[in-house]
């Protein structure tokens, strides 16, 4: 329970073993390595970076994206797309190029930087899960992982979108 007679423990969980705890260590969890990533990603030159680029730079793919794909994959409007789209473009990691497939469309397309910043992220997210594993064990990781492929449902395991948490675009 959350114990709100005291203003400084509000965001405490005050008994640990209970059900609402374990979205909380899972969030904690993803907290902690998202966190870590992104002062590793700052360290190897992607200060600029944030948590919402990288999903933004999986939704648009190697293939490259319109703004309206984009928002779709993400779960937010075109236009909250577009904004973080604009950041992207700003620091340098994404691009727009005409469509081959239909002029009258632009795709946003990731750069070298991008590109970069994403194999970055992946060696770094290799790194810290062979730092979890050398403090749990490798075999507790991979029951981890394989319990959480079993709860999840296989649909939702990739899903970048949070519509349903922040309301509909």
């Amino acid at each position: 329970m959350v114990d709100h007679g005291d203003r400084k423990k509000v965001n405490q969980v005050v008994d640990t073993g209970k059900g609402y705890e374990l979205p909380l260590l899972l969030f904690a969890g993803f907290r902690t390595l998202i966190d870590r990533l992104h002062a590793e990603l700052a360290r190897q030159g992607h200060p600029g970076l944030r948590p919402a680029h990288g999903f933004a730079m999986q939704a648009i793919g190697v293939e490259g994206a319109t703004a309206s794909d984009i928002g779709r994959r993400l779960g937010v409007s075109k236009q909250a797309a577009g904004k973080t789209v604009d950041r992207l473009l700003a620091l340098g990691y994404a691009e727009r190029a005409d469509d081959p497939a239909d002029a009258r469309r632009k795709l946003v397309r990731l750069t070298p930087r991008g590109d970069d910043a994403l194999a970055r992220s992946a060696a770094v997210f290799d790194e810290l899960r062979a730092e979890w594993a050398a403090t749990l064990g490798p075999g507790r990781v991979r029951d981890v992982e394989a319990a959480l492929r079993t709860v999840v449902p296989a649909e939702t395991t990739y899903r970048l979108d949070a519509t349903s948490w922040l309301g509909t675009p």
